[in-house]
C-alpha cells in the first residue's frame, strides 16, 4: 500500500476482486465444485485433454508438436515468410546478415530435398490422413525446395535480385513466368491444409470415442496460441474451429472461452497424467467463474442487449443483441453505455473496466487531451446529494 492510498477502500477494493477468500473468487470456487460432474475439454497449444468429471481420469491427445508430418510440412510452409525476412532484413542493413541467412537457408534446403521421397511420406512419416497422396506431396515438395533454391542462388549471385517485386514475380505470384506452373502461395495454402487436415481428422475421431456431450460440456483453450498475438478470439483460434467442426454443431459457442493466461500442463511423457489430474481443479473453476460473471450480466441488465458471439454469419447489433461494442452517440447515451457494461461482463474478450475507456479517450483526443472540459457521464450535471463530511447525505 502507497502513502496516497486510503486503507479502507483498498480493503473494499479487495473484499470483492482479490485472490483466495475474495467475493469473487468465492463464487468462481463455488460454481466450479457445482459443475464437478460435468465434461470439460481444455486444449493447449499442443494437447487436448478431456476430464469426464465425476472423478474419471481425463485422457489426453497429443494434436501439434508431436503430430508426425507437422515440422517437414511447416519447413515448407515457412519458406514463404523466411524469403520475405530475409528480403526485410537485407532493405534494413544492405552488409548485415542476410547473406549468411541466405546461405544457410539454402543449404537446410538442398539438404531437405535430398532426403525427400516417396518412401519418406508413405512409409516414414506415414501419416493416415495423407494416406494415398504420398507420390503428390513428394512431388509437390521437391519442387518448392528446387523454386526457393533457385530463388536463393539467384539471390546470392545478386544482391539486388533481392526485393519484394522479384519475391512476388518469381516465386510467390500466379501466372507471371513459365517457368513457375506453381506459384508458391499455392504451395503454402496446401501445406497448410495437409496439416490442418491431419489434425482435425485425429480431433474428430478422438472427440468422437470420447462420446462428449456438447450440451453440458466445459470447453477452455488455454495458453498461448502460436505467436503471442494469436488465436485470441473464436475466429481466429483454429483448435476452437476444429473442436466446433468436432460437436457438429451441437456445442454452443458461448461455452467455448478463450484464455490465454490459464494455466497449462507440458505434453504428458511416458503416460504420466499427474500434472494434467492436478489442474483439473483450477481450469474448472476458471471456466465456471467466467460462466458466473455472464450469468451475473444476464440477470443485473435483462432490459438491455445481450451478448452474442458474433459466428461470421451475422455480426453487429441483432436486435436484442450485439457481438461488438456499441458506438456511444452521446455524453447521454444510456442505452449504449449500459448495453457495453453488460456486455463486458458476458463476453469474456472485455475486460470489465473497459466499458468505456475507449469513448473516455477518444474525446480526450478531440478536446487536445485536457480533462477539464470533458462531459463525465453518470458524474457531470446528475443530482447527487451535497456531501457534508462527517454527516449524512443531505436529504
Amino acid at each position: 500500500m502507497t502513502d496516497h492510498d486510503c486503507p479502507a477502500m483498498i480493503d473494499l477494493f479487495n473484499t470483492y476482486t482479490a485472490g483466495p477468500g475474495s467475493i469473487g473468487h468465492n463464487l468462481a470456487a463455488t460454481m466450479g465444485r457445482a459443475t464437478a460432474n460435468d465434461p470439460l475439454l481444455v486444449a493447449t497449444s499442443t494437447d487436448l485433454a478431456f476430464y469426464p468429471g465425476q472423478g474419471a481420469a481425463p485422457t489426453v491427445l497429443g494434436f501439434r508438436m508431436s503430430t508426425r508430418g507437422f515440422k517437414e510440412l511447416a519447413g515448407i510452409s515457412h519458406l514463404g515468410p523466411a524469403l520475405a525476412t530475409l528480403v526485410a532484413l537485407r532493405i534494413a542493413e544492405p552488409d548485415g546478415v542476410w547473406r549468411a541467412d541466405a546461405e544457410r537457408l539454402l543449404v537446410e534446403v538442398l539438404r531437405s530435398r535430398a532426403d525427400n521421397s516417396v518412401a519418406l511420406w508413405q512409409d516414414v512419416i506415414q501419416v493416415a490422413a495423407y494416406r494415398g497422396r504420398a507420390q503428390a506431396i513428394a512431388a509437390m515438395v521437391d519442387y518448392a525446395l528446387a523454386v526457393t533454391a533457385r530463388y536463393l542462388q539467384k539471390v546470392l549471385a545478386d544482391p539486388g535480385y533481392l526485393c519484394y517485386e522479384t519475391l512476388r514475380t518469381d516465386y510467390l505470384d500466379d501466372g507471371s513466368r513459365a517457368d513457375l506452373p506453381v506459384s508458391f502461395n499455392r504451395i503454402m495454402i496446401a501445406t497448410f491444409f495437409l496439416v490442418g487436415m491431419d489434425i482435425s481428422t485425429r480431433i474428430i475421431d478422438w472427440l468422437d470415442a470420447q462420446q462428449v456431450d456438447w450440451t453440458r460440456a466445459m470447453v477452455l483453450i488455454a495458453g498461448k496460441q502460436g505467436r503471442p498475438t494469436a488465436g485470441v478470439t473464436w475466429r481466429t483460434n483454429s483448435v476452437a474451429g476444429m473442436v466446433l467442426a468436432a460437436s457438429r454443431g451441437a456445442l454452443a459457442l458461448d461455452r467455448l472461452y478463450i484464455a490465454p493466461h490459464a494455466p497449462t500442463f507440458a505434453t504428458p511423457r511416458g503416460g504420466d497424467l499427474s500434472e494434467v489430474c492436478k489442474l483439473e481443479p483450477a481450469l474448472r473453476g476458471l471456466w465456471a467463474g467466467t460462466r458466473a460473471v455472464v450469468n451475473l450480466g444476464r440477470h443485473m441488465f435483462p432490459e438491455y442487449p445481450a451478448f452474442r458471439p458474433d459466428t461470421g454469419l451475422a455480426g453487429g447489433a441483432q436486435g436484442d443483441t450485439v457481438s461488438e461494442m456499441p458506438a456511444i452517440a452521446g455524453n447521454r447515451d444510456w442505452q449504449a453505455m449500459v448495453t457495453r457494461l453488460r456486455m463486458v461482463m458476458e463476453d469474456p474478450r472485455q475486460l470489465l473496466s473497459g466499458a468505456v475507456s475507449d469513448y473516455a479517450a477518444q474525446q480526450l483526443a478531440l478536446n487536445g487531451n485536457d480533462p477539464s472540459v470533458l462531459f463525465v457521464p453518470g458524474l457531470d450535471d446528475e443530482p447527487y446529494p451535497t456531501f457534508r463530511r462527517n454527516s449524512e447525505p443531505s436529504k
